[in-house]
Formats: structure tokens, sequence, C-alpha cells
């Protein structure tokens, strides 16, 4: 019976996207991850495209000094807005510049951009609370969605879908958003962005 259990629960999490995500990380660490970086400015025009088969991205802390109400000094850290990015041993700060680090393998779908949503479905399954609290799950395990990314001022730039999409906010970077698309990663650093059902699409 354990045995069954063990097996039934390996299956289950070998389809969990959180999972999956964690997995992306932890050979991230290990050896890396080969990845693409599209940087654009804030209309939407790329500027650089870097790419390398060992990519990593770090944050950098910096010191913050505040002092008390008897005058005793408190020192504490917080992530500034620089980014390090280690490509095959090299590396590059960036600060400010909207970029996208797309892992080898995943494809953009740019024939999304321009849909429209148009949702008036009066199911009992719709009302907001019951949504929130299917979707908060929904995502752990991944679901069919369609990813929008715009420039920092509302430009369209490339759009991604998938079968299983989570996402999630890393602690260690600053202004990041990091997804798992179909079990590849891709990391939004300074950008707007819709994640949208495709049921919601026409």
């Amino acid at each position: 019976m354990k045995k069954i259990l063990v097996v039934l629960m390996c299956f289950l999490l070998s389809g969990c996207s959180l999972f999956q995500s964690k997995i992306n990380d932890i050979k991230g660490n290990l050896i890396g991850n080969g990845y693409t970086i599209y940087t654009y400015d804030n209309y939407g025009n790329e500027v650089l495209q870097t790419s390398g088969s060992k990519i990593s991205i770090t944050g950098n802390p910096i010191e913050q000094t505040s002092y008390d109400e008897d005058g005793s000094v408190e020192t504490s850290y917080e992530l500034s807005s620089v980014i390090t990015i280690t490509i095959d041993g090299k590396e590059m700060e960036s600060c400010g510049d909207t970029c996208i680090f797309e892992q080898k393998g995943l494809t953009p779908d740019v024939d999304f951009i321009s849909e429209s949503i148009d949702s008036s479905s009066n199911s009992i399954m719709d009302a907001s609370s019951v949504s929130r609290f299917i979707n908060k799950y929904k995502n752990m395990f991944g679901k069919s969605r369609v990813v929008v990314i715009k420039s920092q001022l509302g430009q369209p730039i490339v759009a991604y879908s998938g079968d299983k999409v989570y996402w999630e906010i890393p602690e260690d970077l600053p202004k990041m958003t990091k997804l798992m698309i179909d079990g590849k990663a891709l990391y939004i650093h300074r950008a707007n962005f819709q994640i949208i059902d495709k049921d919601l699409l026409n």
C-alpha cells in the first residue's frame, strides 16, 4: 500500500507546475539553464539580445540604516533594482530595462497579442469568491493560459501560451516574475503583463 501511495504521489508531483518550477531552480543552481535574454526599451523596441548555455540571475542587496527611538542604529538589507546576470561565466548588470529571459525550448506565440476578452458566463462556478479559491489551486498545478507581455509604457511585445502555466514572485530577485510554461521557465523583469485563461479568448 505504501509503495502505491509513493508512486501515486510521484505521479501527481511530476505533473505539478510548482514542483517543476522547484526542479528547474535546482537544476539551474547546479548546472545552469540555457536562456535567451531579450532586452527592450520603454516603447517595446528590442535593444539587445543575449544567449548562453549557462545563465543565472542574482539580486543585489544593499545596506539600509535606521535609528530606533533610543538612538541606537539598526542595519538591514533590501534588494536594489540592479540585477546581475551571469552568462557562461561573464557578468552583466542591468537596471531599469525590460528583460525577458526565455529558457531554451520555449517559443512565443505572437498570434495571441491582438485577442480581445469577452466573458458573459452566468455559471455558479464563475462567482468571484469561488473562482478565486479554485484558481489559486489551479495555478499550483498549472492551467491553460496565455501570457501577454508589454513594455513599461504598454506596448505589446510578445505572447506565450501553454497548457500548464504557473507563476510566482521570486523572493530573491527584484521586480521579477517567474513563469513555468509547459515545463520551461520564463522570467519577466520590469514589464507589464497579463496572464489570461484561454477560455476567455475568443
